[in-house]
């Protein structure tokens, strides 16, 4: 063994023993290891992690005395580590003791001098990690030694913030008792409030109120009492409307309304619905002067132009028709919410699928469309939450092309799963004029990019499954669309371009219900068919003949689709291969006739590279080009 290879796993001990808190053995560890040994031992990092991190994340306090005391180790040195679930980055081990509740190790760090207001990655401070899961004493101990309850982490939230939202009624007293900024807003304009309205801590919000907090509105326009209706707090809902200096005639309505509609979709309680209707009716008529419900207000086809309940009558016959009251709860959500929010298209989108889930596809389709729509007007391009609805969209045709094939093969009756191909068309549209947006962005997110290149890629693929069914004006359509994706010569992740995905075995988008699979094909046949760059290379020089040769089984009509598009047979990689090097020991004439594919300019190019003979300068430039890729 070498001297690293003992380094490596004298470093690897000793952060398993500082990890399961072994003290013994990690004094037996470095027992005879040499000072600037033991040093370099507790300062490295094993999977992100110090020894001592991992020591005051796990609450060793004999562990964490002895590395800090008797091998010197970095009192600040952070380190990554796991809460619930979630990774956080560069954090110090005051941080990791405060956050797990480990008190002897914080009062221990701090009396070594540790900086109480440290912070992670993110901005979050020992104070704060302390209050997300309500160490009270460690709370109080920080301050008193000098923490700043007033730091907020990246997101603009205090420890005031997170000690409402997780609800912990002490803390949040405490911290209110410091004369902290109550109405401080993050970085989305929320408030303490706001975080007690979501997290349902009315005893807190209570204080908040006693000590000046206001009824402001965030980023998307909600008031704390908006964000309780959304979330079902009604033990909220009727203190914040049952106090009128705190909340206006026409927010106390608003917020019944809202309210019913979170019972309809969330809790699906359609008597409590109609109860808070009709309390928002007799708010609304019963009392001087009448607030009016918006008139003259368009219809919307997504909605089957329905329009919301006006009269008592209506709305006493709605609890006969649960799918109407499901879209009056749209309908209300949509205009006291605004479609800037997202639990709107959320909904929309949710009872679109209950629609697709008992065969009503074009109500789902109707309905999915119109959230779309209303996302790539108001997003940014690119944005998760479109990438989501377009990856259903993906989803859903691919069900539906599968439900028709077996329905086509099948003596039982299926349900009705026929597809349009004008339905498809549309949706491929929308994903090219995403990612046409998205080049226009000055900062855009490789990641986001590969995902709706992928989706609109199998999106064509299923239109290239069911090209010969069009009329000729669709097909022509169709391919004017894969025209405008190609055009944009874009590159997902590892440089790959469309066509290079289509080759790929990796591109897969759908894998619930792969009506299609790639490598495909008729989707390769397209790309071509509009002037893709059949030799186009990836950042590791491989072209889409080489992704192909990955393919298990490698498809011979997708190989000679290529090579009759102009792919070079004999086209190297940065590693020096070609597809016949990458065939894994399968016969190339098992494939293709070598010789039907093979110009005289390859052979030429070959003799040249093989026998090293000088080149460059000495031939056109692209001729030169030429060499170099074979």
């Amino acid at each position: 063994m070498s001297v690293d290879d003992e380094k490596m796993t004298l470093d690897r001990q000793c952060f398993d023993a500082a990890r399961d808190g072994l003290l013994t053995y990690l004094r037996a560890l470095l027992a005879e290891e040499p000072p600037e040994s033991v040093s370099q031992v507790v300062s490295c990092k094993t999977e992100g992690k110090t020894p001592l991190v991992m020591a005051c994340r796990n609450g060793h306090l004999g562990v964490v005395e002895y590395l800090v005391d008797r091998c010197n180790a970095d009192i600040e040195q952070s380190g990554q580590v796991v809460f619930d679930g979630d990774t956080i980055e560069g954090a110090p081990p005051l941080w990791c003791a405060a956050a797990a509740g480990h008190f002897e190790i914080v009062k221990f760090l701090v009396r070594r001098g540790a900086k109480v207001n440290s912070v992670c990655r993110s901005n979050s401070t020992p104070l704060r990690a302390a209050c997300y899961d309500g160490h009270f004493e460690i709370v109080k101990f920080l301050i008193k030694h000098g923490a700043d309850a007033s730091i907020s982490n990246r997101h603009g939230h205090t420890c005031l913030m997170i000690a409402c939202y997780k609800g912990h009624y002490n803390i949040a007293k405490y911290l209110l008792s410091l004369n902290v900024d109550v109405n401080f807003k993050s970085v989305k304009g929320n408030t303490a409030l706001h975080d007690c309205a979501e997290s349902g801590s009315l005893s807190i919000m209570k204080l908040l109120i006693e000590r000046g907090a206001k009824m402001d509105v965030d980023a998307y326009g909600m008031t704390p009492l908006l964000g309780a209706c959304v979330t079902g707090h009604a033990s909220i809902v009727e203190y914040l409307i049952g106090t009128p200096s705190l909340v206006t005639r026409q927010e106390r309505i608003d917020a019944l309304e809202l309210l019913g509609t979170t019972y309809v979709d969330k809790m699906r309680d359609m008597l409590e619905t109609i109860k808070l209707w009709r309390r928002a009716m007799e708010e609304r008529y019963n009392v001087e002067p009448k607030i009016e419900k918006p008139r003259d207000v368009e219809t919307k086809e997504a909605y089957e132009h329905a329009r919301e309940f006006r009269t008592f009558e209506e709305l006493d016959d709605l609890l006969s028709d649960p799918d109407e009251m499901r879209m009056q709860a749209l309908l209300i959500r949509e205009r006291i919410l605004g479609p800037a929010h997202p639990d709107t298209c959320y909904y929309i989108r949710f009872r679109g699928a209950v629609y697709a889930d008992v065969g009503k596809f074009s109500r789902t389709i109707s309905l999915w469309n119109y959230a779309l729509e209303m996302q790539q007007t108001l997003l940014e391009p690119l944005n998760p939450m479109t990438q989501s609805s377009l990856f259903s969209f993906a989803e859903l045709f691919s069900f539906m092309m599968e439900e028709q094939s077996l329905a086509q093969t099948s003596s039982r009756n299926r349900p009705s799963a026929i597809i349009n191909p004008q339905d498809v068309m549309y949706v491929f549209s929308k994903a090219i004029e995403e990612l046409s947006k998205g080049m226009k962005m000055k900062v855009v997110d490789l990641a986001h990019v590969h995902r709706v290149l992928a989706i609109s890629l199998y999106l064509a693929c299923l239109l290239a499954k069911i090209l010969a069914t069009m009329t000729e004006e669709q097909k022509h359509q169709v391919r004017q669309m894969v025209y405008s994706l190609v055009s944009f010569k874009l590159v997902g992740r590892n440089g790959c371009t469309a066509l290079h995905l289509a080759c790929s075995s990796n591109a897969i988008v759908v894998g619930k219900y792969p009506a299609c699979r790639f490598p495909s094909t008729p989707l390769v046949e397209l790309l071509c068919s509009v002037g893709a760059d059949v030799n186009a290379r990836d950042w590791a020089g491989n072209t889409p003949l080489h992704l192909a040769a990955q393919a298990d089984p490698i498809p011979v009509d997708l190989v000679q689709a290529l090579l009759k598009a102009g792919a070079h047979l004999d086209y190297v990689n940065h590693a020096g291969e070609t597809f016949k090097d990458l065939l894994a020991g399968q016969p190339l004439h098992q494939l293709v006739n070598e010789l039907h594919f093979t110009k005289l300019s390859c052979l030429a190019a070959r003799v040249i590279r093989q026998h090293k003979i000088p080149f460059e300068g000495e031939m056109p430039a692209c001729l030169e080009s030429v060499v170099t890729n074979h």
